[in-house]
């Protein structure tokens, strides 16, 4: 593969993972295909949906593996393990003609503020809740089995708009 790669027909994304280089997977395509079991959340998810304003630099994954992180192509991959029974609300979505997945916007916001609840992430107090689901939240909020968690997902909620 090494060859090919000296001949511009292969990128390598990771070791023993390559793609053609004139037919590149987008960043979330990517995201997907290095770090497995994997869906797409935390920061990144939020802000795709609007719920918080800035798109971070960083591809934001949770897993059920190690955490890692990867730099490909000059962006950053980040994955962060949760425990295997909190490990759904992944929904999967098209992109390039390939399947991604990605969490829910509630799954995405519990997964933020459980590593928000850890100490491991800083609360961001721009949040636009309007939209969630408040059952759903409260739901997934128990798949991790934290009080600290729970908590933290009520209080987030009283400060929701009604």
């Amino acid at each position: 593969m090494e060859a090919y790669t000296k001949r511009d027909f292969l990128i390598r994304l990771k070791k023993g993972l390559y793609a053609l280089k004139e037919m590149v997977p987008s960043e979330e395509v990517i995201a997907g295909a290095i770090y497995r079991p994997s869906y797409i959340s935390l920061e990144y998810a939020l802000a795709r949906y609007g719920i918080i304003p800035e798109m971070p630099y960083t591809i934001t994954s949770v897993t059920t593996r190690a955490t890692a992180s990867f730099l490909v192509r000059g962006k950053n991959f980040s994955y962060k393990k949760i425990k295997r029974e909190a490990f759904t609300g992944y929904v999967p979505e098209r992109i390039d003609g390939q399947t991604i997945f990605m969490a829910d916007p509630e799954k995405a916001l519990v997964d933020y503020l459980y590593f928000v609840s850890l100490g491991k992430k800083t609360m961001n107090d721009r949040m636009m809740l309007s939209r969630l689901e408040r059952k759903k939240l409260i739901s997934y909020a128990r798949l991790f089995g934290r009080e600290g968690l729970n908590k933290l997902v009520k209080d987030v909620l009283e400060m929701k708009p009604s």
